[in-house]
């Protein structure tokens, strides 16, 4: 049995009060709402469940202004047999939201107090009002025109979706004046926004030994290549003891996807400035700009609750399974560690993850392990079963110039993934 709070609202059906529940959410610290609940607690569960969602989606877009476009999720649950829907708000930030209908007024706009929802002073209104964030993303024009989208395209068919014009506009990356924004822009598939992953020998940034630039095209697979690099940088490492063998990367594996997603989701494009990843000896950092949004507090932050910068951006990452559900990411990445690996500036927020591995032998690979990491997996499982090949021979099989083999082995040899024993002519290849 549940009760209601500050961030949770029961409902047994779809009623005429959902719209103020949503608002006052939306106006506040974001919350739940669930559709199936008695108002002591009990499940009354719910039947006809694809329409009562299809009815919600139509209601947020209708009755609502601005735009609850990536500021809500509907997830169907199940207990005891009986389903019942939970709608995930998180805080928006356009606010005031109102009733279309009623306009920015005490009888359009609502707040959570306590676990009741109740009408907005009109003071209140208007401080909000003049704090809006109008320099959204959205709001903001493509400073290229002449767009194209073939890798966002590659992403939403691979899905079920019809891409074309008319899921531009559904996605918001199309003005009112047909123009492309800077959501669009974004997810183009050229653009000049160029991110960095860099690499430092010991413990400060003195030393470089490797700065490597993903970018220039779509946000979606600057994301999955950021993350393909940084995974193996994530050596995983064994310990052998009495208890039996244990294994644990140098990050935990869900934790370092969220940070990253989080940081490019969530990251305040407006001043040109991408998140920045940086690998240390002994540690990840990962910094995204912007700080936290306006009044959203550390509390705020690291008890889960979703206030996302860029709600566009948090929609489609959504879409293409990037991001599981809203506020949820923080949370992940707390059941793994302590609260103190994020530091708050002004304008940044940092995240600190050391390393697991001074605890631990040696890095471990296996030959699972090399499935997903390209053309590297490839020359790892190629020196698996030949120690003696040449880079030469690595280029010619894997169709790339030996240029390219040598700079990944370079790569590999100094995460000390592998080492060369021997001299290059006589030698041979070790996989550690």
């Amino acid at each position: 049995m549940i009760h209601e709070s500050a961030t949770l609202e029961l409902k047994e059906n779809l009623n005429d009060k959902f719209e103020k529940t949503i608002i006052a959410f939306l106006n506040t610290n974001g919350g739940n709402l669930y559709i199936g609940f008695k108002d002591d607690g009990s499940l009354a569960g719910l039947t006809e469940i694809d329409y009562i969602q299809l009815q919600i989606k139509n209601r947020l877009r209708d009755n609502i202004f601005p735009s609850t476009l990536g500021l809500f999720e509907i997830v169907v649950e199940k207990q005891d047999n009986k389903e019942y829907l939970n709608i995930i708000v998180a805080r928006g930030n356009e606010r005031p939201y109102y009733l279309k209908a009623k306009g920015m007024s005490p009888e359009g706009c609502f707040i959570r107090v306590a676990n009741s929802t109740e009408k907005m002073p009109i003071n209140m209104i208007s401080t909000l009002f003049s704090k809006r964030t109008r320099n959204s993303l959205k709001n903001i024009l493509s400073p290229n025109q002449n767009l194209t989208f073939s890798e966002l395209k590659i992403f939403y068919n691979e899905l079920g979706y019809d891409f074309g014009e008319n899921l531009l506009k559904q996605l918001d990356l199309i003005n009112d004046d047909d123009q492309y924004n800077y959501i669009a822009y974004l997810m183009s598939d050229n653009n000049n926004l160029s991110f960095k992953i860099a690499k430092y020998l010991g413990k400060d940034s003195f030393n470089i030994i490797e700065n490597e630039e993903f970018g220039n095209t779509c946000l979606i697979k600057v994301a999955k290549r950021i993350l393909e690099k940084l995974n193996i940088e994530n050596t995983t490492f064994a310990k052998i003891s009495n208890n039996g063998r244990k294994e644990m990367k140098k990050v935990e594996s869900i934790a370092l996807k969220e940070a990253v997603i989080n940081a490019i989701v969530h990251n305040d494009y407006t001043n040109e400035y991408p998140p920045k990843f940086e690998l240390f000896d002994d540690r990840l950092e990962i910094t995204s700009t912007g700080g936290l949004p306006e009044n959203f507090t550390r509390e705020d932050f690291l008890g889960g609750f979703s206030a996302p910068r860029n709600k566009e951006l948090m929609r489609i990452f959504r879409d293409v399974r990037l991001v599981e559900h809203l506020g949820t990411g923080i949370r992940r990445i707390l059941r793994s560690y302590d609260k103190n690996i994020f530091e708050f500036y002004p304008n940044f927020l940092k995240v600190n993850f050391k390393f697991n591995d001074n605890q631990f032998d040696k890095p471990l690979l296996s030959e699972k392990s090399f499935e997903n990491f390209g053309i590297v997996g490839a020359i790892l499982n190629q020196i698996k079963k030949n120690a003696n090949i040449t880079a030469k021979e690595l280029a010619e099989i894997n169709k790339v110039t030996e240029r390219t083999i040598l700079r990944h082995l370079n790569t590999l040899i100094e995460t000390k993934q592998i080492a060369r024993i021997g001299s290059k002519k006589t030698g041979f290849w070790r996989i550690n």
